[in-house]
């Protein structure tokens, strides 16, 4: 199963408080809720998006962090909780778990503070916060971001000429890493191309090779497309190559690319083209984004 949404580890992250009655270290307490919400070797294994922390840990924290806003927990030192006695009060007075009401609240006390949550935010707004970390929305904001570029890059492409989009493609692939210096990528394109737009020397003496065929098409390139770009690497006696596209490609040319016995051919369609500018700096820029973390070394020094 998904690992549960914040507001479902604050209750039992708070009766294994009340249980210990004490201090508890951090990394029990991560565990201990997890085997309260039964979660699996494979959801424990679940990592946010930068891969640095295990998914359940962080919504635990977090968790933990909200407890402490409306003082119902605290840190005694770092990585060390502990209830209060406000938090065991309340405890007491559900002892069968909180309502899901209320722990929504307390999920979502970061934002209820300096004024009433009716007026804070709407409530949609506010079951949102309810379920969710603060990096889980700056993931969606970004996700969303890179999918409204990824749309308005692939319509920019769309307008330009069929030369620019072939020296666009050749700018990404040298971006990406392929080819000494972007001199080792030579554009062709052209009449008599065999349908051979840029090709790609992988050493100084050009005995690797890496062909590439740019369609900027609307609609989707076909199996017929993907056979005439292979007979043209085979008349070269190449057996490597790619094709990108600012549309997509059918069933039948990712079939045909797949039973090539010898070599490769590597189909990139319009998403993942976006995607690619987008992760390489191609045709984009990139703002820098300051999230603030305590330095821990600073206090204890």
């Amino acid at each position: 199963m998904p690992v549960p949404s914040v507001d479902r580890f604050i209750s039992p992250l708070l009766r294994l408080l009340a249980d210990r009655g004490s201090t508890v270290r951090a990394r029990e307490a991560h565990e201990g809720v997890a085997d309260a919400l039964g979660l699996s070797v494979d959801d424990r294994a679940e990592r946010v998006p930068s891969g640095v922390q295990a998914v359940y840990v962080n919504r635990n924290g977090w968790a933990h962090d909200r407890l402490k806003r409306a003082g119902l927990s605290q840190s005694v030192q770092r990585g060390v909780w502990q209830i209060t006695p406000q938090g065991l009060a309340l405890v007491k007075e559900h002892p069968r778990g909180l309502p899901d009401d209320l722990a929504a609240k307390l999920a979502r006390a970061y934002a209820d503070e300096g004024g009433d949550d009716e007026a804070a935010e709407p409530k949609g707004a506010a079951d949102v916060a309810a379920a969710t970390t603060p990096e889980d929305r700056i993931d969606s904001s970004l996700r969303e971001i890179r999918d409204s570029v990824g749309a308005e890059l692939l319509e920019l492409v769309s307008r330009e000429t069929p030369g620019f989009f072939e020296r666009l493609v050749l700018d990404l692939l040298h971006a990406m890493g392929y080819g000494l210096s972007r001199q080792e990528l030579q554009a062709v394109g052209g009449s008599g191309d065999g349908g051979i737009d840029g090709i790609i020397s992988l050493d100084r003496l050009g005995l690797q090779k890496v062909y590439v065929q740019a369609k900027r098409w609307q609609q989707p390139v076909g199996g017929p497309v993907v056979r005439d770009f292979i007979g043209a690497l085979t008349t070269r006696g190449a057996d490597r190559g790619v094709i990108l596209t600012t549309s997509k490609f059918t069933a039948d040319a990712y079939s045909t690319a797949e039973k090539v016995r010898t070599g490769s051919i590597v189909l990139v369609d319009g998403r993942r083209l976006a995607e690619l500018m987008i992760e390489h700096g191609v045709g984009v820029s990139h703002r820098a984004l300051r999230v603030p973390k305590i330095d821990i070394d600073y206090f204890e020094a």
